[in-house]
């Protein structure tokens, strides 16, 4: 049994304008240990997924579907459940923590704060607790004294890490862990992240817009366009969809001006969940589309090993 099973999760958001599908169809499994990445371009569903693994998404969205989490239905978990499941079987970092975090609380308290209310340590194994989550996420343990202003915007990140880890949870999902930061903290917060995972055997979920970091951090991918997956697949290895591949072509390579001169983007806007285009919806901006794909709506099907595309030009093995 798969760790996390999502079966045919669409999330639809209630607007006073009328309804806008959010996520359309998805279907995903992470087992344990592994480590699977989440991509597409802003507006693809990536965070509202995220939000929706531990039901933190606003009232206004209806869920429908499953969301497995160790065989149990977290749609259908009471809220007391709920409550229990949160931060001990599993966790999120956001990707703002100054928005994650509460401005007038010590930051010691408050990754102390979900061991004592899950009672799972009393308040002095408590603070023992955070003093050694802050050496493992590699912060001075004087800084449980600190309030969040008084970090930098990578070390609010590591705090992050840390109350994530703090219950010992099986599964951290992660959405844009690093935006914010500049690129030599991105890779420092990016390695502990790897660190830390590999020696606790944690799985992790990661919601990213950049390739390249996923690549490097994940087992697997799942590519997402206009709220559904468009490709699953091992995160080395060639794409098979063309939005994949016009994703990865967007990236310069680092040591060829060329692509740094030129590099190679991907033309239109994403379409407006609200109208979606017919058949594949991807097609208007699609540079391999055919004149069936404006009519036919292609399913993932096998593209090559260990590898689905939701692409009329994939063909099925």
């Amino acid at each position: 049994m798969s760790l996390l099973e999502l079966d045919d999760v669409s999330i639809t958001y209630q607007l006073a304008t009328g309804e806008l599908p959010a996520v359309r169809g998805v279907s995903l499994t992470l087992d344990a240990g592994e480590a699977l990445g989440i991509v597409g371009e802003s507006g693809s569903g990536k965070s509202t997924l995220a939000m929706a693994l531990l039901r933190l998404l606003p009232r206004d969205a209806r869920i429908e579907g499953r969301i497995l989490l160790e065989g149990e239905d977290v749609i259908g978990m009471s809220w007391g459940r709920l409550r229990a499941v949160r931060w001990a079987e599993a966790s999120i970092v956001f990707q703002g923590a100054q928005h994650g975090l509460n401005p007038v609380q010590r930051i010691g308290d408050q990754i102390a704060e979900p061991l004592l209310i899950h009672r799972l340590a009393s308040p002095d194994k408590a603070r023992r607790r955070v003093a050694e989550l802050l050496e493992q996420v590699g912060l001075p343990t004087w800084r449980a004294k600190s309030y969040p202003h008084e970090l930098s915007g990578g070390q609010r990140q590591r705090v992050m890490i840390a109350m994530a880890l703090a219950c010992e949870p099986r599964l951290i999902i992660a959405d844009e862990p690093t935006t914010a930061l500049d690129l030599m903290v991105q890779a420092q917060v990016l390695t502990l992240i790897r660190e830390l995972i590999g020696s606790h055997d944690i799985s992790l979920l990661m919601i990213s817009h950049d390739l390249s970091v996923l690549a490097d951090l994940c087992d697997r991918l799942a590519v997402m366009y206009a709220g559904r997956v468009v490709e699953t697949g091992p995160a080395s290895g060639l794409f098979a969809h063309p939005y994949s591949r016009a994703l990865a072509a967007a990236f310069p390579t680092v040591g060829d001006p060329a692509s740094r001169l030129a590099p190679q983007g991907l033309g239109g806007d994403p379409p407006d969940p609200t109208d979606l285009p017919t058949g594949c919806v991807f097609h208007p901006r699609c540079p391999v589309a055919l004149d069936s794909c404006s009519t036919v709506e292609i399913d993932l099907r096998p593209a090559g090993e260990r590898r689905t595309a939701a692409c009329v030009l994939v063909g099925e093995d």
